[in-house]
């Protein structure tokens, strides 16, 4: 029985044993109230009580004289039973009301501060993890089969090439695949060309080859926000690139483009589900990443069925790094949480981590 208590205590957010204690406010006022109708009850009997009293008195005369005292008597007693009663009553339901809406102001500040703080988590751990593909990519650039592979695209060097990009992928499983294009977009080479015919591909007006290009040294790197990539079997992912250049020096003169196609899947929705809300929270909660557009990148409700997350105030919420706010969505009460990216080392993706999540 105690191991269950406890499991079902760790299971409840705050939120939920704030609402707990509004529950046992309100069991203890009915309780308060019913103690309250016995007693006034009583306080009628005592009342019939006092009148036959006075009827006795009045019936035996002079003899009868003290019965009526005690009437008297027990008519101020039950006019200060009924008005303690009712003071109790009064004073019981302003007290409830207070309280409620002390705990309901609660409830809300808790709810808002423990909800962006959990999308704060979210899109904090997006940022960190995105950090290091732009790094893995630089790096990646200036490896010298690339840069040969770049200089003499003739079969050994691709196949010397290809085998070092598929040395890579067996250590960073998080990619799809590791792609090589030359300067006209044409793929030279791939990572894993078993799973993935790409080799001879035109990738020339992929976002991420041409934000590559446009780069100025090795240093910088191009990106392609989430998509069904063609390179991945249509499978959603991201894609950072950066310049192969001479000599691997990062202001050498441009000869290929690396593009990493990276797994977004398995990071965004891995974070979204894993959100920790309490077992109660969850049928009353989703939880995305979005962009400035309200795009939906992940989904911890893939099936919700929409493109876009859209409520009223959605672009003032956004404009703060970091708010709550209790809006109608679709019909019903809802508090919306928010945490813009914060950023991590010299990498921002500028999105945002959303819950939205039933109240009541």
């Amino acid at each position: 029985m105690n191991e269950r208590v406890a499991r079902t205590a760790a299971e409840a957010s705050v939120d939920d044993h704030i609402r707990s204690v509004a529950g046992i406010s309100d069991a203890l006022l009915r309780q308060l109230r019913q103690s309250l109708q016995r007693i006034d009850e009583i306080n009628r009997v005592t009342r019939i009580i006092s009148m036959n009293a006075r009827i006795e008195a009045v019936r035996i005369g002079a003899a009868g004289r003290s019965f009526g005292v005690i009437a008297q008597e027990m008519d101020t007693l039950s006019r200060n039973v009924s008005e303690t009663t009712q003071d109790i009553d009064r004073m019981a339901g302003e007290t409830s009301l207070d309280l409620q809406t002390r705990l309901q102001h609660l409830q809300s500040d808790v709810r808002h501060t423990r909800l962006t703080g959990l999308a704060l988590g979210n899109i904090d751990l997006i940022d960190r993890n995105l950090y290091e593909r732009s790094c893995d990519v630089r790096w990646w650039a200036t490896d010298p089969s690339l840069v040969d592979a770049a200089l003499r695209p003739d079969g050994d060097s691709l196949g010397h090439a290809s085998r070092r990009l598929s040395q890579i992928l067996d250590s960073y499983t998080v990619y799809f695949d590791l792609v090589l294009a030359g300067l006209d977009g044409r793929i030279l080479a791939n990572g894993r060309p078993n799973q993935y015919a790409s080799v001879g591909t035109d990738v020339a007006a992929e976002a991420w080859f041409q934000s590559a290009v446009r780069t100025r040294s090795g240093d910088d790197y191009g990106f392609q926000s989430v998509h069904a990539s063609a390179l991945a079997g249509g499978e959603r992912a991201l894609v950072y690139s950066c310049t192969v250049r001479h000599g691997g020096r990062v202001d050498g003169a441009p000869l290929a483009v690396l593009g990493i196609v990276f797994r977004w899947d398995a990071l965004a929705q891995t974070i979204v589900t894993r959100t920790p809300l309490s077992e109660a929270e969850w049928p009353r909660s989703r939880v995305c990443i979005v962009d400035d557009d309200g795009r939906i990148l992940a989904d911890s409700n893939p099936r919700a069925d929409q493109d876009a997350l859209d409520f009223d105030g959605r672009d003032t919420l956004f404009a703060s790094p970091r708010a709550a706010v209790d809006t109608s969505w679709r019909g019903r009460p809802h508090c919306v949480a928010h945490a813009a990216s914060p950023g991590y080392e010299t990498y921002r993706t500028g999105w945002h981590s959303v819950i939205v999540q039933a109240i009541g």
